[in-house]
């Protein structure tokens, strides 16, 4: 009888992994790059494929809700902390942000306008209602966008081959994702990757916020709207129609400014005086260790 009971006993022990251990499995692949790469682009892409369209403030709120989604899926899953979604100093790095990214698209249109590139005539749609339209679109696409593609996307990769190669992935996806825009080429592609993707990529370097790239992208993506210039391929109602003569090379043609050399010249410009900051700063990593 005692030679029964033991045998049992020993049979049920090798039945196979504990609930513990399954537990600490899965804890190790959500907490590899990877796995939160992956848990946080569904979560924000989800909320962004949702609101990122929606009428009055719906916009806004999806921004809001993705930034929650964010940082859960940031402590909750990866085990990070979140300093690049910081309440404090917040304010502080949008409107640093927002004054780079309107001086990057001033810059062009200007030298655009004065070389006849570019010519501008009232619209004559309502002044405020446009306004407060491409507030809320332009805050919902920047906020979600800089949360999958600098928070995650950056983030993610840099732990797994460094600052650099992050940079470079992230901003070839960028440009690639812009592929299905109208009028878009393989030219545009590439005008965008360097022009936002490495300069959105090399601002999240300097400053490790989330709030200072989405100004960048804010009052770049804002300020080509009011002007009536297509933003990556759409051309929503702004104030002014925009009447364009010239190469395409040199003014973008029907994709908008941003297939322009000339942002492209500018937008690398000032990615390299950014990414020279963060190298002094010590915001360009080396490769970490992937589970970290």
């Amino acid at each position: 009888m005692d030679a029964t009971s033991d045998a049992g006993y020993d049979t049920g022990s090798g039945s196979g992994p504990t609930a513990d251990e399954h537990g600490r499995r899965w804890g190790r692949i959500a907490r590899h790059p990877s796995g939160w790469l992956v848990a946080g682009v569904v979560g924000v892409g989800l909320v962004s494929g949702q609101t990122a369209t929606g009428p009055g403030p719906v916009p806004l709120l999806g921004a809001a809700v993705a930034v929650a989604v964010y940082v859960w899926v940031m402590r909750r899953v990866a085990g990070r902390t979140t300093p690049e979604t910081a309440r404090q100093g917040a304010g502080r790095e949008l409107v640093l942000g927002g004054g780079i990214g309107l001086g990057f698209i001033l810059v062009p249109v200007l030298l655009l306008t004065v070389f006849g590139g570019y010519s501008f005539s009232l619209a004559g749609h309502g002044f405020v209602s446009v306004l407060w339209a491409t507030v809320m679109v332009q805050i919902g696409g920047s906020v979600t966008e800089e949360l999958l593609f600098r928070g995650l996307a950056l983030q993610a990769l840099e732990v797994l081959w460094g600052s650099r190669v992050a940079v470079v992935i992230t901003s070839l996806f960028f440009g690639i994702a812009h592929l299905g825009a109208a009028d878009a080429t393989l030219w545009s592609a590439l005008a965008i990757a360097v022009e936002a993707g490495v300069l959105l990529g090399a601002a999240f370097l300097w400053r490790r916020s989330i709030w200072f790239v989405a100004g960048v992208h804010f009052t770049w993506n804002a300020a080509e709207q009011l002007l009536g210039i297509p933003v990556s391929g759409h051309t929503p109602e702004g104030w002014f129609t925009l009447d364009v003569h010239g190469p395409a090379f040199l003014t973008g043609g029907g994709f908008g400014l941003e297939a322009s050399i000339v942002p492209v010249l500018v937008g690398a410009a000032i990615a390299v005086w950014m990414l020279r900051r963060a190298r002094r700063s010590g915001g360009i990593k080396p490769r970490a260790h992937a589970g970290r």
